[in-house]
């Protein structure tokens, strides 16, 4: 119960994005003309943020399913960066492991980069009840925007940015707790040099890429108990640039 109560804890900060834009894209699929029970399970299954949102219009503009997949692998191809961090923590979690895989969003990896265990919590307990509150809480607010979403009267423009400002958030509280800033610093000279290179719409992934080089060839100078934090850090710097282009396809 412990273990359940300091997940929640940690998973508080994530509903408003989560609510928001879950059911923006609820809204957007009843407008669209399908029915709660797709966004419901798009909440289930597909589990992609802002990508369900681009989805939508990718719908209702005829794309071909091929096409719509190729767009989330390129949106959310990031995610392989992160997941390198915790497969072998995963791994241990056993028939979870799959879920933990599929379930690694943004904001449950920052969670995770920045989390500080209690001694009387079970961390495997912890992580496992973070991903599915956070994953139940997604396909409540899809399924809730698709029921209720026409009866809330607001603007939804702009709506996206709470998420931006979430990330903003994580990155100074990590730039705070860590005892060094250089991956972070790394990180961000590199999407900066890629941005202005390549454009905002293709810069992400060269800049992780990059990014993750630097700190491996750094790795031998660093402590061993903080070459996996510092490696955390660094990506979870660029989250936040990550989300941003999400949202501009």
């Amino acid at each position: 119960m412990k273990s359940f109560v300091f997940a929640f804890k940690q998973a508080i900060p994530v509903f408003f994005p989560y609510l928001f834009i879950g059911i923006a894209f609820g809204v957007l699929m009843n407008e669209a003309g399908y029915s709660a029970g797709w966004s419901f399970l798009s909440g289930i299954f597909i589990y992609a943020g802002s990508m369900q949102i681009v989805m939508v219009s990718l719908l209702t503009a005829g794309a071909s399913l091929g096409t719509i997949a190729l767009m989330t692998f390129f949106v959310n191809a990031r995610h392989i960066f992160y997941g390198i961090a915790f497969i072998e923590q995963f791994r241990k979690m056993g028939r979870k492991y799959p879920y933990m895989i599929v379930t690694l969003t943004d904001e449950v990896y920052s969670i995770f980069c920045s989390i500080d265990y209690p001694n009387d919590v079970d961390a495997r307990k912890t992580d496992f009840y973070i991903t599915l509150i956070l994953h139940l809480v997604w396909i409540l607010s899809c399924l809730a925007g698709a029921l209720f979403g026409q009866l809330i009267p607001y603007d939804l423009a702009g709506i996206e940015f709470s998420a931006t400002a979430f990330f903003i958030t994580v990155c100074m509280n990590q730039w705070q707790s860590m005892d060094s800033h250089l991956p972070a610093i790394t990180g961000l000279i590199s999407a900066l040099a890629f941005y202005f290179i390549l454009g905002p719409s293709q810069f992400i992934l060269p800049a992780l890429a990059v990014s993750v080089l630097v700190l491996i060839v750094m790795k031998s100078r660093w402590p061993d108990d903080q070459q996996k934090k510092r490696g955390m850090e660094l990506e979870a710097g660029l989250t936040e640039q990550a989300e941003e282009i999400s949202y501009e396809y």
